[in-house]
């Protein structure tokens, strides 16, 4: 929607009803000195195709673009959004609704959250999801220290080494001032994570991996649950790309304890690096430890379906030593927008959709192996890759950069053992066309 602002004869109505003439007096308890009394230093008013257009020449300054093809994932994935989800998304009723802290006055977005959780219950195989958190390291974050409340008097967990960097940092950030001890995990030939070692660690309070990985790879999430089970410790599975799951098992049929990652992917636009929005969900036995908020149905006493916040374990709910969480926000609207955008594709669309994704991930490979590069990693992966070039790729990608195409993430600063070798991503985003481009320019 637009927002228009208030008129002279609306302002004069508002200024009326608290008692004052002026605007002036409105902020007369202000001091002096603190009030702004020159005029604002600001350009000539435009209309607004003039301004339309102003902000069109600015995109179009940049060097990505709405027209560039780019196939840089790690953790940020471009889709195509249904018409739907903007029309929806974009009602004043949700757009402008905020936190209820009145819930029960709150039906409508109760009832949203609500219809997001069992969505996202359903995707992740889990029995509770939670009215959402920040994004997926936070909420990975959460999830460890999560599984250290259940644990008690466990102060040490496992993350794997292929799990997005950024995601570890966080967790690094959020765990090692409290003191707790964080082993990482190495990454097999196949770029899944080694857990052969994971019995003799003894008093791990969980082990996280992220499936798919940075890398794009598939971990052995069954596998896994029986080891990290055996060792007596709770399996938190990441993720960064839920649109996996419309394809590849999902974490909670797997064994997972606690399922956490990134739900951008669900009709979220990338728009520099956020808002974004962190999926979670858990078994049934650990409902109570879960942080942030829980919505819940139930019936009034005239039988009407009605919606509560059934759990509310967060500091402005609870007194601060009982809380599990300081999250201050349910990223609501982010979640209905996840939730709209599940609902229009439904279950069918979703499996075709991550098929469409896997299918054309898998033609670019095909090309590039052709071209004379070499996959680094042997393991089954979805929409993203790593790969190695048998010569320097650097010239190639400038070559494709001029032509408007971002082929591939650099992973030397993020894995200096990779230095040299590139994480490409392929969704529905990216035509045929672009990549035969790329399998071209390789091969030149």
């Amino acid at each position: 929607m637009r927002y228009l602002p208030h008129t002279p004869k609306e302002i004069d109505a508002m200024l009326a009803a608290v008692g004052t003439g002026s605007l002036d007096g409105l902020f007369a308890p202000v001091p002096a000195d603190c009030r702004m009394t020159s005029p604002w230093e600001l350009p000539a008013p435009h209309s607004e195709w003039e301004l339309n257009a102003h902000f069109s020449d600015l995109a179009g300054s940049m060097a990505v673009n709405e027209q560039t093809a780019a196939l840089v994932g790690a953790g940020s994935y471009h889709h195509h959004i249904p018409e739907t989800v903007r029309a929806l998304v974009g009602r004043s009723e949700f757009l402008t609704s905020y936190t209820p802290y009145q819930p029960e006055m709150s039906q409508g977005t109760l009832q949203a959250i609500f219809e997001y959780q069992t969505l996202t219950a359903r995707l992740l195989g889990v029995d509770v999801v939670n009215a959402s958190m920040y994004d997926g390291a936070s909420a990975l974050a959460e999830a460890l220290l999560m599984a250290l409340r259940i644990a008690k008097k466990k102060q040490r967990v496992a993350m794997a080494k292929a799990i997005h960097p950024h995601y570890r940092a966080v967790v690094r950030a959020y765990l090692q001032p409290a003191g707790f001890e964080i082993v990482e995990l190495d990454t097999l030939a196949s770029g899944r994570t080694d857990l052969d070692g994971i019995g003799a660690q003894g008093d791990l309070a969980a082990v996280a991996l992220q499936s798919p990985n940075f890398f794009g790879v598939i971990e052995d999430l069954d596998s896994a649950a029986v080891a990290v089970h055996q060792a007596e410790a709770l399996l938190v599975a990441g993720f960064t790309e839920p649109l996996a799951f419309g394809l590849f098992k999902n974490p909670g049929s797997c064994g997972a304890d606690i399922v956490c990652g990134e739900g951008q992917s669900f009709g979220l636009p990338r728009s520099f690096g956020g808002p974004y929005l962190g999926m979670f969900g858990c078994k049934a036995p650990f409902t109570r430890n879960l942080p942030g908020r829980l919505v819940g149905e139930t019936r009034d006493l005239e039988g009407r379906r009605g919606y509560v916040l059934t759990l509310a374990t967060r500091e402005q709910h609870i007194r601060r030593e009982k809380a599990t969480s300081n999250i201050c926000s349910n990223q609501g609207l982010c979640a209905l927008t996840a939730a709209i955008h599940m609902a229009s594709l439904g279950g069918t669309g979703i499996r075709q959709l991550a098929r469409l994704n896997y299918d054309r991930a898998e033609y670019l490979k095909g090309l590039l192996v052709q071209a004379g590069a070499r996959m680094v990693f042997s393991g089954p992966t979805f929409n993203e890759f790593v790969v190695e070039f048998a010569t320097d790729f650097k010239p190639v990608r400038q070559r494709l950069l001029a032509q408007n195409i971002v082929a591939g993430l650099e992973l030397g600063r993020l894995y200096p053992e990779l230095a040299g070798r590139y994480l490409f991503c392929v969704t529905e985003t990216i035509d045929k066309k672009t990549m035969d481009t790329i399998a071209a320019e390789v091969g030149a």
